[in-house]
C-alpha cells in the first residue's frame, strides 16, 4: 500500500475533517500512520485525543511534522491558514477539500515544492460510503497516495479539476438531491397507509437495492432495471409516466444546472 508510515494532518477539523478522522480511524489506516488534527477552538475534538491522535491550535507545527497536509478549512479562511503555516509549506503533498478552489489558485498561494490536488467527498464520509472525486497537479505516486487516503472512506475518482465544480453539485449536492427524493418516497409510503417508520425502512432499501444493482454491473443501464420491472399496463409504468408528465426528469436535470451555475458565483 503507498500510504504507510505517513505522518497526516488535517488543518481545521470541523465536521469533514473530523468525518475523515473517523473513518481513517475505522479502517484501520492509523495503525501504520500519524494524524495530527488542528482547530481554533480544539475542545470538540477530546474523542480523537483519547485515541492518542494529536490535537493542537498550532498549524505551522503540524505541517512541519506531516507528510499529507489536509486543508479542510472554510475558503474564507484559507489565506489566513496558508500564510501561518507558508514557511512549514515545503515537500508535501497538499489536499485541499475546498470547494471553489482550483489548483492554479492553491498554487499562487503555495510554494512550488509542493504537490497539490484536491479532493471532493461528501458526507457518507461518516459511513465510509463517500463519492470522492479527486484532481492533483502530478501523476503516479502521488496521485495514488490521494486516492489511499480516500479510497478507505469510499470510492473515488480521479477527474481534471476543470470538473471539479460539476463534481461538487453531482457528487456532493448530491447527497441532498437524494435525500430529498428519499423523503417523497416515504411520504406517499406514508400516504399509501405505510406508518412513518415502516415507509422510511421500504423506502431506504429500494434506494439501497437499486443503487447496488447499477454498482454490482457497472455495464448496466438505469433504463434496462426499469424495463425489468415494468410489464405493459401495469402500475410501475403507469407511476413512472405520470412522474414524467409532472416534469421529474426535467425538475433533477434544471436543478443540477442551476447549482452548477450557483457554485461558480460562490
Amino acid at each position: 500500500m503507498e500510504l504507510q508510515n505517513k505522518t497526516l494532518a488535517i488543518l481545521g477539523a470541523g465536521n469533514l475533517g473530523t468525518a475523515i478522522a473517523r473513518g481513517l480511524l475505522a479502517a484501520g489506516m492509523l495503525e501504520n500512520n500519524k494524524l495530527i488534527m488542528t482547530k481554533r477552538k480544539p475542545s470538540g475534538l477530546e474523542e480523537f485525543a483519547r485515541q492518542g491522535i494529536t490535537v493542537t491550535t498550532d498549524n505551522t507545527a503540524a505541517v512541519q511534522a506531516a507528510d499529507i497536509v489536509l486543508i479542510c478549512v472554510q475558503p474564507g479562511q484559507l489565506a489566513r491558514v496558508v500564510a501561518e503555516a507558508r514557511g512549514a509549506l515545503h515537500n508535501k503533498l497538499v489536499i485541499s477539500t475546498l470547494t471553489g478552489v482550483t489548483l492554479a489558485e492553491l498554487a499562487q498561494l503555495l510554494p512550488d515544492t509542493n504537490t497539490l490536488a484536491r479532493a471532493m467527498p461528501n458526507t457518507a464520509l461518516a459511513v465510509r460510503q463517500s463519492m470522492t472525486c479527486i484532481s492533483v497537479n502530478a501523476s503516479g505516486a502521488a496521485t495514488r497516495l490521494v486516492e489511499a487516503v480516500f479510497s478507505v472512506l469510499g470510492q473515488t475518482i480521479v477527474i481534471d479539476d476543470e470538473l471539479m465544480q460539476a463534481a461538487t453539485v453531482l457528487g456532493a449536492s448530491g447527497i441532498a438531491f437524494w435525500m430529498r427524493l428519499i423523503r417523497a418516497t416515504i411520504q406517499g409510503g406514508i400516504q399509501l397507509g405505510f406508518h412513518a417508520p415502516e415507509a422510511r425502512k421500504i423506502a431506504v432499501q429500494a434506494c439501497l437495492g437499486a443503487a447496488s444493482l447499477l454498482l454490482d454491473d457497472p455495464d448496466s443501464h438505469p433504463e434496462a432495471e426499469i424495463d425489468k420491472v415494468t410489464t405493459p399496463k401495469g402500475c410501475t409504468i403507469a407511476g413512472l409516466n405520470e412522474m414524467e408528465h409532472m416534469g421529474l426528469s426535467s425538475a433533477l436535470i434544471k436543478g443540477i444546472v442551476v447549482s452548477h451555475t450557483k457554485i461558480a458565483e460562490i
